[in-house]
């Protein structure tokens, strides 16, 4: 049966700190309690002799699932039950607390970790033992050492806060959701988080929906110099038409480029003007949880919540063989930017041993993370250790934890390095008659480049970028130039362009907003979106997040009716509250009240006012093989499928395969598909399975390996590369077309 234990958020006794009778009559070492097995293991092996470390594997007391677990006429007391998954984990703990003379909690260093050190006290009767908070950042010996010196005791102001958090989402989720039963199809959730992150996809998809593109053209000229040596010659450069007929080039139509190729018939091409700029760029901070999950997006394909489990093990420590289990990275829920002074003063001395002393700054860099809320007592997510580079530990580590260690190791250390210098070059080309390009010339050209003068921070690390993102380097240098340097045209070159809306949320482009937004925070990006995936409210199409048609629905029902519960500003306002609650400067009960009063009254009136909303099943565009009647797209428990438009009479349906655009490289007759594995991990086979059995995790593209001929690669994580399936071989898109 499950064991249900009450408990009143704020009257809650505190921990005793004095030692009761009966744990002086038999004390028998203290007692550790970690979150999970693995750091329990690591931590085992620092403290020794002494202690007993045991693991609460998360959460041990939580409201029930069958019931609101909140009473809201007697200030929103919840109720706490040990879930009955817990049970076991709860009986060894209490004989464990039983058993010891004191208890240290060493939860995680946040509000979710000091909540599940309170309810720890209730869960295993250590209320009449010495209990101490500990916490670290770090798992390191020299850390734990610290931590143990320093306890103190819960603070209840952070648990406040995270009982504010659980207790304002189950009101919303568990009295929205039902309408949502009710008005739409069951297995439905709403979430003041999750909801608002929904309605910014669709509101992304709608932006794109109703973009209308503006045409305009360019004309670009490949110029080359006419003296020099032959590499300078040979050295192109790119210029572009900027003025033309005494005026600003504004080509909208292809005629105006024609108009201009027509009087650049001919026409000589002379310098005007060379303008050399020396600028710094400044490297990026080191990484909070969300710039993490963006990076390890965009540079290793990751998922975020891939990252996350991935940033877990790291943290939670490796076996490195001769040097035992050490923890990797400083904690990874986090939205600081701070770092400590030793860490610093290691770094210095890696950079200043690996690259020179002229790499290091006179005075080590201090950031200032700008995203609301953030919770600058914390560290950002660095390298325990920075002297240990990624190589030498890469025996130890599997192929992702090294390639995520490698991202954070070069990230920290790039941001303790002085900034890069570069030298830019804006080049002013007349183009004209022999007699107009020393003077006011018809047409003017400009070409600029850019080359790195010193690397500074560059030699180990540069960010990824996202589509659509541009780099001035990416222009290459240019040769040496002088003033009325005339040169010789290799080509013009007219190109169409049309603006582009706005781009489709990647997940770690959607985790960047929510911060900009102030919307959650870094435990809560990941399961949110796996949330919004899980209940198929949105669907990944080219690792771009979509709306499907009942995330549409449901987003449109929830803003119409609970316009602003579920507004992106109302509830970045409600996470400043939290923060304020957490900060001892505000009541949680008295702001939980301020809120329901007015979200009751809402929910009365919709339950009232909406009428039901049926789902448009989407025409397959082909008939049933067995009835001959039209195919549709359904929506179910596991994602889309087809069925019969005849059902109840016909019953046919079979999964929805998204064809890639590419014949299967095996049978060469069927399509190459997307699939989804039990796991629910995307892989890509054939459609004429089982007939075929092609299959292969990674995209296939139809380009051929230049190595060994392989009729398609895959693609990989970073943007624009591939690799050959059969020998291995990896290159760009573009020089595996070559």
């Amino acid at each position: 049966m499950t064991d249900a234990i009450e408990s009143k958020p704020k009257s809650a006794a505190k921990p005793r700190t004095t030692r009761s009778k009966k744990a002086e009559a038999a004390p028998r070492g203290k007692l550790v309690v970690v979150e999970s097995p693995a750091k329990a293991r690591t931590i085992g092996k620092y403290l020794g002799r002494g202690y007993t470390v045991k693991a609460s594997m998360g959460h041990v007391r939580d409201l029930p699932k069958s019931s609101l677990g909140v009473n809201v006429d007697s200030d929103f007391d919840p109720t706490y039950l040990i879930p009955r998954d817990k049970s076991k984990v709860v009986k060894e703990l209490r004989e464990s607390v039983k058993g010891a003379k004191e208890i240290i909690l060493a939860t995680d260093p946040d509000r979710e970790g000091e909540a599940i050190a309170w309810h720890l006290v209730a869960a295993t009767g250590a209320e009449d033992k010495p209990v101490s908070r500990v916490v670290f950042h770090e798992i390191t010996p020299e850390a734990i050492s610290a931590a143990m010196e320093h306890p103190r005791e819960i603070d209840m102001d952070l648990v406040d806060a995270q009982q504010a958090r659980r207790v304002l989402d189950r009101l919303v989720g568990y009295s929205v959701s039902p309408l949502l039963w009710k008005k739409v199809k069951r297995g439905l959730s709403a979430g003041r988080v999750q909801t608002a992150a929904l309605r910014m996809v669709v509101e992304r998809e709608r932006q794109i929906q109703e973009f209308v593109p503006v045409e305009s053209w360019t004309v670009e000229a490949t110029l080359h110099k006419q003296t020099g040596t032959e590499r300078e010659r040979a050295l192109p450069i790119k210029a572009t038409v900027v003025s033309a007929f005494g005026g600003k080039a504004d080509l909208k139509t292809e005629e105006d480029a024609a108009k201009v190729l027509a009087g650049l018939d001919g026409a000589e091409y002379q310098v005007r003007s060379v303008k050399t700029r020396e600028s710094q760029r400044r490297p990026q901070p080191p990484f909070t949880t969300s710039t993490l999950q963006q990076e390890a997006s965009r540079k290793l394909g990751f998922p975020v919540r891939r990252t996350m489990q991935i940033a877990q093990e790291l943290y939670e420590g490796i076996d490195l063989k001769g040097d035992g289990i050490q923890g990797l990275i400083t904690y990874m829920r986090t939205d600081s930017t701070n770092v400590s002074e030793s860490a610093q003063q290691t770094a210095r001395a890696v950079i200043s041993g690996k690259f020179g002393p002229e790499y290091v700054p006179d005075k080590p860099p201090v950031y200032r993370k700008r995203a609301k809320g953030a919770q600058e007592a914390h560290e950002a997510i660095r390298p325990t250790a920075p002297q240990r580079d990624p190589a030498s530990i890469k025996p130890y580590l599997t192929a992702q934890q090294f390639r995520l260690y490698q991202l954070i190791w070069q990230r920290f250390l790039a941001s303790q390095m002085r900034p890069a210098v570069l030298d830019g070059t804006t080049v002013d080309i007349n183009a004209g008659s022999p007699e107009q390009v020393r003077g006011d010339a018809p047409f003017g050209l400009r070409a600029t480049g850019s080359v790195i003068k010193f690397k500074g921070y560059m030699a180990v690390y540069t960010a990824g970028k996202d589509d659509g993102d541009e780099d001035e380097l990416d222009k290459g240098a240019l040769p040496a130039l002088a003033e009325q340097e005339s040169l010789d045209l290799e080509s013009l070159t007219p190109a169409q362009h049309f603006t582009q809306p706005p781009p489709r949320f990647s997940e770690a482009m959607l985790v960047k907003e929510l911060e900009e937004c102030g919307i959650g925070r870094p435990s809560t990006y990941a399961p949110t979106i796996a949330t919004l995936l899980a209940r198929s409210y949105v669907a990944t199409e080219e690792k771009r997040l979509v709306p499907t048609e009942l995330g549409f629905v449901v987003s449109d029902l929830l803003a119409e009716h609970f316009p602003n519960v579920f507004e992106v500003g109302f509830t970045s306002q409600m996470e400043d509250e939290l923060d304020e609650i957490a900060a001892g400067d505000r009541e949680w009960v008295p702001t939980i009240r301020e809120f329901y009063g007015p979200f009751h009254d809402t929910l009365n009136r919709a339950e009232q006012t909406i009428e039901r909303v049926k789902l448009k099943d989407e025409p397959a565009g082909e008939d049933c093989e067995k009835c001959g009647r039209p195919m549709l797209i359904k929506l179910g428990r596991f994602g889309k499928f087809m069925a019969c438009s005849g059902f109840p009479e016909c019953r046919n349906s079979r999964p929805l395969l998204l064809k890639i655009g590419m014949t299967c490289p095996t049978c060469k007759e069927g399509d190459v598909v997307e699939r989804r594995s039990k796991k629910g991990r995307t892989f890509y086979g054939c459609s004429r399975f089982p007939e075929c059995d092609f299959v292969t995790w990674n995209k296939p593209v139809e380009v051929s390996c230049p190595r060994c001929g392989s009729p398609y690669m895959t693609e990989m994580g970073r943007k624009g590369q591939l690799k050959c399936p059969s020998c291995g071989h990896v290159g760009s898109s573009l020089t595996a077309a070559s």
